[in-house]
């Protein structure tokens, strides 16, 4: 049988396919102010049972990049200038509608930031979950419903045959939470997308919603992309950080090597404006100023030298590539990379920090 190639790309020599990859993407759109470049040439994968979290300020191009792998970006007025987005060596982007419909839910899920605009406020919590079943399974009613109970006692919703039949405005913001990761998990996705899951919750709601993802992922062995900008967060649930600017990534590598040999000044950023929890005394916080720049009037050059305190001339001459960082003994084997023309007095900079 003949292979149509319009709508799958398979890797059949060589290395498996990773199980998630965005290849060069850009999301651009066409406003009255002119294009904005939400974002502008990403790559990156994820493999089973990995957590990749990806940070960065409000309008960094977390949330746009994550929507794209769903299909959920309207075109128009958004457009896919170039790159791609493939699940197993399947091309996303170049599927049928009714394709991509398929896989939202099935093979990939997403967890949105506000449950309760999320979730139907005229329908029971179980209802909404049991229809996400059938969309996709074909299964009775009767069916549906045990698989939804199983759901909301593996998610940590107690007294599940009560909470079956009320409504999202009947749940605590943990348990609406809880529920959509529920809802999320009910066809055993490949892969979980996790936009800011943890937001609008207090500290003691957001650690349990993050040990239940944590949970989940050893026991179904499901990839989690964490979108988020708490780092806190990340340095106890990553295993590799992607970190996002102006719509680029300006620097990836494990948690580690990121958390403690940054290698770009604003990952340098973030981190000198965090409290550290691990030193008996603490440094002066280094907020980062003024704020990101309209996407539709990206700065010449390097997007974050107006805020950079290592910006010199040649910051503003060409935009840095993202590349290899040729340092040895890091955690990720030599894997780490960053775009920034001065990462050896950024390394050093916080190295100081953390001797103070």
């Amino acid at each position: 049988m003949a292979r149509n190639d319009s709508t799958t790309d398979f890797q059949l020599d060589g290395p498996a396919a990773p199980l998630l990859e965005v290849d060069d993407l850009r999301v651009h759109f066409k406003t009255d102010k002119g294009v904005v470049k939400a974002v502008d040439g990403v790559s990156w994968h994820v493999e089973e049972g990995e957590t990749l979290a990806i940070v960065g300020e409000s309008g960094s191009g977390k949330s746009v990049s994550a929507m794209s792998i769903l299909g959920l970006v309207p075109t128009p007025p958004a457009t896919f200038p170039s790159g791609d987005i493939r699940l197993r060596g399947r091309s996303i982007l170049k599927m049928p509608e009714k394709q991509q419909r398929k896989l939202r839910g099935s093979e990939i899920a997403m967890i949105f930031q506000d449950p309760l605009t999320a979730l139907n406020p005229v329908f029971r919590v179980g209802d909404q979950i049991a229809e996400m079943i059938r969309t996709h399974q074909q299964v009775t009613k009767t069916v549906a419903r045990r698989k939804v109970l199983d759901l909301l006692g593996e998610v940590g919703i107690p007294n599940p045959a009560v909470r079956i039949n009320q409504y999202p405005h009947e749940f605590s913001g943990g348990m609406r939470q809880r529920a959509m990761i529920a809802m999320a998990l009910a066809n055993d996705p490949k892969v979980l997308l996790a936009d800011e899951p943890t937001t609008a919750l207090d500290v003691t709601i957001q650690a349990q919603i993050m040990l239940l993802l944590e949970k989940l992922r050893q026991d179904r062995n499901t990839a989690i992309v964490l979108i988020t900008h708490d780092l806190g967060l990340v340095a106890s649930h990553a295993d590799r950080i992607n970190v996002m600017y102006a719509g680029r990534i300006v620097e990836a590598g494990s948690c580690d090597d990121v958390f403690y040999r940054p290698q770009h000044a604003y990952t340098f950023g973030l981190l000198s404006s965090l409290a550290r929890m691990d030193k008996k005394r603490q440094t002066r916080l280094l907020p980062i100023k003024g704020v990101p720049p309209s996407l539709s009037r990206v700065p010449p050059g390097c997007p974050f030298h107006p805020r950079c305190r290592f910006a010199t001339e040649a910051c503003v001459e060409a935009v840095p590539t993202l590349e290899t960082v040729k340092l040895v003994d890091m955690a990720d084997g030599g894997l780490h990379r960053a775009a920034c023309i001065h990462s050896d007095q950024v390394e050093m900079a916080f190295q100081e920090r953390v001797v103070e």
